[in-house]
């Protein structure tokens, strides 16, 4: 997979994320967008992160500017760090691909960079730079890790998570000791899973059979009333109810936005109807996949009590919220601790997190994706059901359904006239193949993924 942007910036394989590369691509970013106060830096925690992270701070610094290397840090607690420094930032992360990839995720002091931003980088690539004086030597900054955390026992007080037991599945996620301070902090008592020293790709929306199995074991051997995780990066939230079971991430996303009280609701099309069918937000706002698209709609929203989440959990607050106990600032970027802490402090009054869930609208979703397919051949299969009809219904046939409405705003989202959905999308970022099912139950959608994934198979083998 050659480097290139997507939804989440620069991703490409190890070996092609060349130091000259990456120089470019932090040169081009420079001389394109603001930068604030100078430029903060964190990395996840796979093997090729802390020599990419090395040559963004010396092309920065290179460009004169003031550099600040936060470590290894979650992508939400650099962005924020930056923001209130009024600084630009670069997250060195491949977020949940495997550790053979990875790449880099834009900030401005303000926020993730937009479409228009990415464009800017991408015309600015290759342009001679003029020579300036090096910056100041790179300043470590320690504490990016333990402020995120602070925010949030801030706002929930000391005493929201007292009488939970908590499992932490820590695998290689860079947010792994947070979480365990975090749920700590809020009373919780903390056990932890599953460490790894080897990087372990976690995707939430797509938690493999193998992965689900393991965390129910682990919820009944160690008697917890959840799991907890994240992706690599600490930006998508994973959370399981007591027996082990993971609660979609746009399941999560509703719930917290009825907790921060929002009344403006913005979310891709692969998030599930439940929002719109709750009836509890004055408005729902449906965008293409990616938080660049989400904040856009964001930011239009404003002066709202807006917020915004993915399929995958990550969230987004667009407004200065109150907590059960303290204040809870905006922050547009995407988040995994506040949909992890907002429906545990509501577990134990509503008799746990499956009866939480419970009783949200009865419409789940879930995903997962075809690996090492090229992009092109997954675009010209879409092409192909969009230019033949018959082929579409072939295939929806074969699925034991027929076809109601068709949404093209991101990929094929084909709504059934059973009323579920299937959502077919070639990734923004890497060479897989993404599927996306709604039902009325968990087992239902899972069910009509694993048969749209056999016959996508087949048909991308043709």
């Amino acid at each position: 997979m050659a480097p290139k942007f997507g939804t989440s910036g620069l991703r490409g394989l190890v070996v092609e994320l060349t130091p000259d590369l990456v120089a470019d691509h932090i040169r081009a970013f420079l001389a394109a967008c603001p930068t604030g106060t100078g430029l903060w830096v964190g990395r996840d925690l796979r093997p090729s992160s802390p020599d990419l992270a090395a040559v963004v701070l010396q092309a920065a610094r290179a460009a004169g500017l003031t550099t600040v290397d936060c470590g290894a840090v979650p992508t939400p607690a650099l962005a924020l760090a930056a923001m209130n420094a009024g600084a630009a930032a670069v997250m060195v992360t491949g977020s949940h691909i495997p550790a053979d990839r990875n790449g880099l995720k834009f900030y401005l002091p303000g926020g993730e960079i937009t479409k228009a931003d990415e464009a800017a980088i991408l015309a600015a690539l290759g342009t001679p730079v003029a020579p300036a004086p090096p910056g100041p030597p790179t300043r470590l900054h320690s504490t990016a890790g333990s402020d995120w955390v602070a925010r949030y026992v801030t706002a929930f007080g000391t005493n929201a998570l007292a009488g939970l037991r908590l499992g932490i599945w820590s695998h290689s996620a860079v947010s792994r000791d947070l979480l365990v301070v975090a749920v700590t902090a809020m009373g919780a008592e903390a056990v932890e899973l599953g460490r790894s020293d080897i990087f372990i790709p976690v995707d939430t929306e797509a938690v493999p059979a193998a992965t689900r199995a393991q965390l129910a074991a682990w919820a009944a051997a160690s008697g917890l009333d959840a799991v907890l995780s994240t992706d690599g990066d600490g930006d998508r939230p994973l959370l399981t109810d007591a027996t082990g079971r993971v609660i979609p991430g746009d399941v999560l996303g509703q719930i917290t936005a009825a907790v921060l009280g929002a009344d403006t609701v913005v979310t891709p099309v692969s998030s599930n109807s439940g929002v719109e069918v709750s009836g509890r937000f004055a408005r729902v706002i449906r965008t293409r996949i990616g938080s660049p698209f989400v904040i856009a709609a964001m930011e239009a929203a404003a002066p709202a009590r807006v917020v915004g989440y993915e399929a995958n959990g990550g969230f987004l607050l667009g407004f200065a919220a109150e907590g059960p106990a303290g204040p809870l600032p905006p922050l547009a970027t995407r988040d995994s601790l506040l949909p992890l802490l907002a429906p545990l402090s509501r577990a134990r009054a509503a008799g746990g997190l499956a009866a939480l869930v419970a009783a949200e609208p009865p419409r789940f979703t879930a995903s997962d994706r075809l690996e090492d397919i090229p992009v092109t051949r997954s675009q010209a299969l879409i092409a192909g059901f969009e230019a033949d009809g018959t082929r579409l219904d072939g295939f929806l046939a074969a699925l034991g359904e027929g076809l109601a409405t068709i949404d093209h705003t991101d990929g094929l989202r084909v709504t059934l006239r059973s009323g579920r959905v299937v959502h077919m999308r070639p990734s923004g970022n890497a060479p897989e193949f993404r599927l996306y099912a709604e039902a009325e139950a968990p087992e239902l959608a899972a069910g009509l993924l694993a048969q749209g994934l056999t016959l996508l198979r087949s048909h991308l083998a043709a």
